[in-house]
């Protein structure tokens, strides 16, 4: 069975920092990218990074680049996302998800996702 597990969210204030981390179990990823989206709410959900399993290359909605970085840790099954500066805007219930091949701002074609944790973000 197919797991991804988010943890690490929290309530921070504008300004702040906050670490994501989601691990991944029940399959090989070599062949996926894992990719971090986030919903606010009555919003859409929005894609936020991704990075390949296989070689590390990441990219980024334009909303957070220069403020939130995207790792992996092969050896724990794990992907991260380090936020900084957060600001109110960045409050979401934010999901990772795994989709075949190079990573995708498309929702609908991640084959797997995890429940989420929610980030506040006040003033």
């Amino acid at each position: 069975q197919v797991q991804l597990e988010e943890s690490g969210g929290g309530s921070v204030q504008a300004g702040g920092s906050l670490r994501l981390s989601c691990v991944a179990s029940g399959r090989t990823f070599s062949s996926y990218s894992l990719d971090w989206f986030r919903q606010a709410p009555g919003k859409e959900r929005e894609f936020v990074a991704s990075i390949s399993w296989s070689d590390g290359a990441t990219f980024y909605t334009d909303a957070v680049k220069d403020r939130f970085t995207i790792s992996r840790d092969l050896t724990k099954n794990a992907v991260y996302l380090q936020m900084n500066s957060l600001k109110p805007e960045d409050t979401a219930l934010y999901y990772c998800a795994a989709v075949q091949g190079p990573g995708s701002e498309y929702a609908e074609e991640h084959d797997y996702w995890g429940q989420g944790t929610q980030v506040t973000v006040s003033l």
